[in-house]
C-alpha cells in the first residue's frame, strides 16, 4: 500500500512538471511577439530585482515578454478598479486572500479549470479564496502570518516572563507599561487594511467570529466584546499608531509586545540588530494552546478579458513551480512560505530560528472569510474598533452597530445588489 502511494505521489508530481513543460511548449513558439502585462505588489527593490529575475527565466523559456508593474497596498486597489472600469486590466494579476471574492463574483477574472488549478497541490486552507461558487478563479502562491514580537530587556525589568496566555499577555503590558519608560503593548490604530488583522486573533481566539458558516453576520457577540475589551486595555497600557510607524517603535526597543509579519525581521537585523527581542507564537486561552492568528496569502489569477490566456497559464504555472516560490520565498524572506503542500516547509524557507515560529504559528492561523464584500465589511469592522480605541463609543454599541451595518451588506448580496 506505501508502494501504492509512494507512485501515486510521484506520478502526481511529474504531472505537474509535465504541465509546465507543456504550457512553456506551447508557448515557446506561438508568443515570441507577444506582450504579458503582469501587476504585483512587490514594489521595494530588493523585491522587485528578485522578482524580476525570476521573471526574465520565464521570458527565455516562452520565448516572449513580459511587462511588469508594481502597485503599492495602499493605492493597488483603486488603480485595479480603474483598470476593469476602463477595460486596460493587465494579462495577469497577483491578489491577496482578502480581494479575490470580489473580481471573481463580479465576472471580471478568468474561470480556471480544475486540472490547471490541480487543488490536491495547495495547504487546504488556502484554497477557499481561490473559489466562488465552485469554480476556481485564482492559483495559490505564497501564504504567511502574524507571530508576537516580545522585547525580552523590557520584560526583564518589569519582572515578568514570556505570556503563556491572554491573562499573562495583558498581566505583562501592564508591568512593563508600570515599571518601564517603555510601552507595554501596540495597538494599531487607524489604519486601513492593517487594523483587522491584528483585531481578528483576538476575536478567532476568544471564539467569535465575523460571518457564521452559513455566511450570515455573528459580530454582536460576547466572545466579541470581550476580544475588543481586551485590546482596548492592551492599548492603555501602550501606544496607539499605524502598523509602521509600531514596526519602527519596536525596532527602537520602545515597545514589549507587538503583532506583526516577519518582515520585522529584516528591518531589525538592518536597523537594530542588536536589539534584545524574541518571537513567539499568539498566547492562547490556556497555556497549552496556541492563540490563532491572521494568515494572509498571494494569488495569481489572469484577467477574463485577456486576450493571453494560454500565456498567462504558462506564467503561472512557471511562478508556483515548487523550486521558483521556494526560490522566491528564499530570498524574499518577508513573503512568507510557498502555498504548494509539496514545499510549503522546505528547509531552506525556515531556516532563520524565527521564521519556525511562524511556521508554527500557520497551524494556528485563519483566512478571512470569503465574501465578495470583504472591504465593506473589513472597512465597518475596523470603524468600530478605531471608535472603541479613542473612547468614542463602547465595545458592545460599536460592535452592535457595525453588526447591522455588515448584516445589511451581507442581505443585499444574497439580494443581488
Amino acid at each position: 500500500m506505501k508502494n501504492c502511494h509512494r507512485v501515486l505521489s510521484n506520478l502526481n508530481r511529474w504531472l505537474g512538471v509535465l504541465t509546465t513543460i507543456a504550457l512553456l511548449s506551447c508557448s515557446d513558439k506561438q508568443h515570441s511577439d507577444s506582450v504579458l502585462r503582469v501587476w504585483h505588489f512587490w514594489s521595494a527593490p530588493q523585491h522587485q530585482r528578485v522578482l524580476q529575475a525570476l521573471v526574465r527565466e520565464f521570458e527565455r523559456q516562452a520565448n516572449c515578454r513580459v511587462e511588469l508593474t508594481p502597485l503599492s497596498w495602499n493605492e493597488g486597489k483603486t488603480k485595479l478598479m480603474a483598470a476593469f472600469n476602463s477595460g486596460t486590466v493587465p494579462d495577469v494579476l497577483e491578489l491577496g486572500s482578502d480581494w479575490i471574492a470580489q473580481y471573481s463574483s463580479a465576472g471580471v477574472l478568468a474561470e480556471l479549470p480544475g486540472e490547471f488549478v490541480q487543488p490536491h497541490q495547495w495547504l487546504e486552507w488556502a484554497l477557499p479564496p481561490c473559489q466562488w461558487q465552485g469554480r476556481y478563479y485564482a492559483v495559490p502562491w505564497i501564504v504567511d502570518t502574524r507571530v508576537l514580537f516580545v522585547n525580552t530587556a523590557l520584560l526583564s525589568q518589569a519582572g515578568v516572563s514570556l505570556p503563556k496566555n491572554l491573562d499573562d499577555l495583558l498581566a505583562v503590558a501592564i508591568a512593563v507599561h508600570q515599571h518601564t519608560n517603555a510601552s507595554g503593548f501596540a495597538a494599531t490604530g487607524a489604519d486601513e487594511h492593517r487594523l483587522y488583522k491584528k483585531i481578528l486573533p483576538f476575536i478567532w481566539t476568544l471564539g467569535g467570529d465575523i460571518l457564521d458558516t452559513n455566511g450570515r453576520c455573528v459580530l454582536y457577540s460576547e466572545p466579541n466584546i470581550r476580544a475588543l475589551e481586551l485590546y482596548v486595555l492592551l492599548s492603555r497600557n501602550g501606544i496607539i499608531d499605524t502598523q509602521k510607524q509600531l514596526d519602527a517603535a519596536f525596532t527602537r526597543g520602545e515597545v514589549a509586545l507587538w503583532q506583526s509579519g516577519s518582515w520585522l525581521i529584516e528591518k531589525i537585523e538592518r536597523e537594530n540588530p542588536s536589539l534584545p527581542y524574541t518571537v513567539i507564537p499568539l498566547p492562547g486561552v490556556r497555556p497549552s494552546q496556541y492563540g490563532i492568528s491572521f494568515a494572509g496569502g498571494e494569488y495569481w489569477a489572469i484577467a477574463r478579458s485577456s486576450q493571453q490566456q494560454e500565456l498567462a497559464r504558462a506564467f503561472i504555472a512557471f511562478m508556483t513551480e515548487c523550486s521558483r516560490v521556494v526560490r522566491f520565498c528564499r530570498e524574499v524572506p518577508e513573503a512568507g512560505f510557498p502555498a504548494r503542500r509539496a514545499c510549503a516547509a522546505d528547509s531552506t524557507v525556515i531556516s532563520h530560528r524565527h521564521k519556525r515560529v511562524f511556521a508554527e504559528q500557520l497551524h494556528a492561523a485563519r483566512m478571512t472569510p470569503v465574501h465578495p464584500r470583504w472591504l465593506e465589511i473589513e472597512q465597518a469592522l475596523e470603524a468600530a474598533v478605531v471608535d472603541v480605541l479613542y473612547g468614542k463609543a463602547t465595545a458592545s454599541a460599536a460592535l452592535r452597530a457595525a453588526h447591522a451595518k455588515i448584516a445589511e451588506l451581507v442581505a443585499q448580496t444574497q439580494k443581488g445588489q
